[in-house]
């Protein structure tokens, strides 16, 4: 979803923006109408997370997927092993893209428990000579999300946010680069979202090409070559969204209290179940299942009628996934329960 203040907005300006005469589509993503609303995305995304000012901030195209090449490429400076974490199906996407490039030291692996749980941090392995250490926040289709930011000491952290950016405060500092696909909480597909110390600029491996160089991008504001220019604009409305909302701070209250409503009702149930560790579930994608899941297709039909809609559970898991984003309201994740109730108290 999108905020529906958002997209009204952008309706508002889809043909003439603030009497340009043109649409943002439409515009040279040079000129002095789209400069401007591209340096206020950023301004306003540094003020909501308090970006300092030796990070750039990014926004490039080929989503968070083309990061787990361009990672290697720009952060490996002269080694040759990178730690990961893998937590889900991103995480494992991501590792067999960075083994492409470089040894691959997985600190701690969760396949075991099919990706419900972390492993306890007295048995996570690193590497004492790893360029840097990765791993993924929050994976999306497996509920999974990490409770503490991994302390890795002085090696670089990096970290995949496409699904909690901007959910609730992040101390930037506490990460060597923060990279998020757009289409989660930050605006449509076609956008990612990079957040990356300057200091790691300019150690890329020989051959990479000038679209996957950090240096050049930041160098060039993020217009080496024409971006994303609507995503970017759409963007910078949900900052502003943000920012009148209250921030971040006042954003995760409201996703707490979201997700702590929908997990409430599933575990007061005999109906319903979520599978993943109560230490590490995640505020954004709540997966469950129903007790018996050859009611699964009638589950689905009765939501899509009642105006829920894409709750299916990803085709390696089943079941249901309620992903509960920023711009899901809270009336929403209540018209969620009273449909679970009312589905329950009929086939429970």
């Amino acid at each position: 979803m999108l905020p529906e203040a958002v997209m009204k907005k952008a309706q508002q300006e889809m043909l003439d923006w603030q009497g340009s005469g043109m649409s943002v589509m439409e515009m040279s993503h040079r000129g002095p109408e789209y400069t401007s609303i591209a340096k206020k995305a950023e301004a306003d995304l540094r003020t909501l997370m308090a970006i300092p000012a030796d990070y750039a901030v990014l926004f490039l195209q080929g989503g968070a997927s083309s990061q787990f090449s361009m990672i290697p490429m720009n952060l490996l400076r002269g080694k040759t092993k990178a730690d990961y974490f893998n937590t889900g199906a991103w995480s494992k996407k991501a590792i067999a893209e960075a083994k492409r490039y470089c040894d691959v030291n997985i600190v701690a692996d969760s396949s075991d428990s099919r990706f419900t749980t972390i492993a306890d941090q007295d048995t996570w392995q690193f590497s004492d000579d790893a360029a840097y250490v990765h791993y993924v926040a929050n994976e999306t289709i497996h509920g999974l999300e990490f409770a503490d930011i991994p302390d890795t000491g002085d090696i670089p952290l990096v970290v995949d946010m496409s699904s909690t950016l901007l959910s609730r405060p992040v101390d930037v500092r506490r990460f060597d680069m923060i990279y998020a696909g757009a289409q989660k909480n930050i605006g449509p597909a076609g956008l990612c979202i990079v957040i990356i110390k300057r200091d790691l600029f300019g150690h890329t491996l020989p051959g990479t090409p000038a679209m996957f160089d950090y240096k050049i991008h930041a160098d060039n504001g993020s217009m080496y070559n024409t971006p994303a220019t609507y995503s970017w604009y759409l963007a910078g409305l949900v900052f502003e969204w943000l920012l009148d909302l209250g921030g971040l701070t006042a954003m995760a209250e409201i996703n707490q209290r979201k997700a702590e409503k929908l997990y409430t009702a599933i575990d007061t149930s005999s109906f319903y179940h979520n599978p993943v560790d109560t230490r590490y579930r995640s505020w954004m994608n709540v997966p469950f299942t129903l007790a018996n899941d050859k009611l699964d297709a009638q589950f689905l039909a009765g939501a899509a009628q009642a105006g829920l809609l894409t709750l299916k559970g990803h085709r390696d898991l089943g079941g249901m996934r309620a992903s509960i984003y920023n711009a899901m309201p809270e009336e929403g994740v209540n018209a969620l329960l009273d449909f679970m109730s009312t589905f329950e108290n009929k086939h429970g």
